[in-house]
């Protein structure tokens, strides 16, 4: 025994002991061997330690276990995510079995590379050396990328999007699957989802003990996050940076321990200045994402619920009533098609009727054909024209009046914003009674952060004709009216 490894010379037998006692405690806990280890990857930082740190801890501990096979955890930037889940449970997974398997990735290659160098660095300690001789690492098969165990494990060190063909894992790892600057692009968003489906996350050694853990903060409603949410067979553990009154509650028992909002969750590392000034940083949207891991704000996105009037029932005669369309590229798994008529009444706008699908182009026709039958007063019928709306408005001329195409004109989030103000004001009224209103109210309050649009777009495109006019200025459109003179005349 060395006088490095032995300073107080203590008999070898006793120190074997020691270390065997030391050993047990720290293969026992990981929030214990992360705060032994803190040192080896910190340095002089200080270890502050958290609620939070524990409970992701437990979770990860009962992945270890296999008692949770697939794993969310959702939590501010800068709490100590990528070092705990990325840098020592790896390292904890191996000092209890050292021919654990991982395959890590990251939305970049430098910041997975960079835990696997950091992992590394901590094996090729004295520290480590002595306390888990057994987790050595093989001297041909030592990169940053890519390293193997002298005891059969493996790190693999990959980035979303990027090829793990060949390699299989018994932990599956993503931190960061989203680059927020690309989050709000639909088809980057989709690229990783698909990437976890089809690639990632079928990369299990055993399928039935393969552990799938997918790290990070919220970046929008339709991220890696809420597309597994919706599959369902995902633990969730969600840490908001400040407490919200949310009841979270995890399968292994696990409770958020706050009481009162706006508790935070790392007080001793983030005051109440630090987030107040990341907040104002981020912007409403983003802070409600990436701090509370709830990708609309809580109050709403363009739109807030308290703006929304209701009623029990719809006024028995409307000043002028029409329809609007939002189309789709094509029937399937995809786009909706939405289609809504809207009465205007005293100066406010009411939701009548609401009919939506995955249709192609022969359902899109009925459907309007059905509608238009059952709001016969309907003065306009507003489709827009783009998807395969030009074909539906061709076909539909020949059969119906008032049919008024709608070139979209800006972003969506623009034709919003233009009637946005008649929420705000209070002219906007539903029916509390409407088979359709729960998913209304879902998309049009977490919009344009939702995974659906269509009847966001139908209310833009409706609201932006129907206020143009008052009930004493407006009698027909010129269209229909030439059109209904025309067919009396035949």
């Amino acid at each position: 025994m060395t006088q490095d490894l032995n300073p107080h010379n203590i008999r070898d037998d006793e120190f074997q002991a020691i270390l065997n006692l030391a050993r047990d405690n720290l293969k026992g806990s990981l929030h214990g061997f992360m705060k032994a280890a803190w040192h080896l990857v910190e340095g002089d930082n200080e270890f502050i330690d958290g609620w939070h740190l524990h409970a992701i801890c437990e979770h990860l501990e009962a992945c270890q276990r296999g008692d949770i096979r697939n794993l969310i955890i959702n939590m501010p930037p800068r709490h100590c995510k990528s070092t705990l889940c990325s840098v020592f449970f790896p390292l904890w997974t191996w000092i209890n079995d050292p021919s654990t398997k991982w395959l890590c990735s990251s939305y970049s290659h430098g910041l997975a590379v960079r835990d696997s160098v950091k992992t590394r660095r901590v094996m090729q300690t004295p520290w480590f050396k002595l306390r888990f001789p057994e987790c050595g690492i093989a001297p041909d098969q030592n990169q940053k990328a890519r390293f193997e165990l002298t005891g059969g494990g493996v790190r693999v060190a990959t980035t979303v999007l990027g090829a793990a063909t060949g390699e299989g894992g018994d932990f599956i790892q993503v931190d960061d699957p989203h680059k927020v600057l690309d989050s709000q692009s639909e088809k980057a968003r989709d690229a990783v989802i698909d990437w976890w489906d089809q690639t990632m996350s079928t990369r299990g050694n055993d399928p039935k003990t393969a552990r799938r853990i997918v790290i990070g903060q919220r970046v929008h409603f339709g991220d890696l996050c809420g597309h597994l949410e919706d599959l369902g067979g995902y633990e969730k553990l969600t840490l908001p940076a400040e407490y919200d009154g949310s009841k979270n509650k995890t399968k292994i028992g696990w409770r958020d321990p706050r009481k009162k909002d706006g508790e935070l969750l790392w007080p001793n590392r983030f005051s109440r200045n630090d987030i107040d000034i990341l907040k104002k940083s981020l912007g409403t949207f983003a802070s409600s994402a990436q701090l509370q891991q709830r990708p609309v704000p809580q109050d709403g996105g363009m739109v807030q619920d308290s703006w929304i009037q209701y009623v029990d029932e719809l006024p028995d005669s409307f000043d002028r009533v029409i329809q609007s369309w939002d189309t789709a590229f094509k029937a399937g798994p995809g786009s909706f098609v939405c289609g809504q008529v809207w009465g205007a009444k005293d100066n406010r706008y009411y939701l009548i009727d609401q009919e939506r699908g995955r249709w192609g182009f022969t359902q899109t026709i009925a459907a309007i054909e059905r509608l238009s039958r059952k709001y016969a007063q309907c003065t306009e019928i507003l489709i827009e024209d783009a998807a395969n709306g030009p074909a539906i408005i061709d076909t539909l001329r020949r059969s119906l009046n008032g049919i008024i195409p709608v070139r979209p004109e800006g972003s969506k989030v623009a034709r919003f914003s233009a009637v946005s103000p008649l929420f705000e004001a209070g002219q906007v009224v539903l029916c509390k009674r409407a088979a359709y209103l729960d998913d209304y109210l879902t998309e049009l309050l977490q919009f344009p952060l939702g995974r659906n649009d269509d009847q966001v777009d139908a209310t833009s495109q409706a609201l932006r004709r129907i206020s143009q006019y008052n009930a004493a200025e407006h009698l027909f459109p010129r269209k229909r009216m030439l059109r209904l003179v025309s067919t009396n005349r035949s």
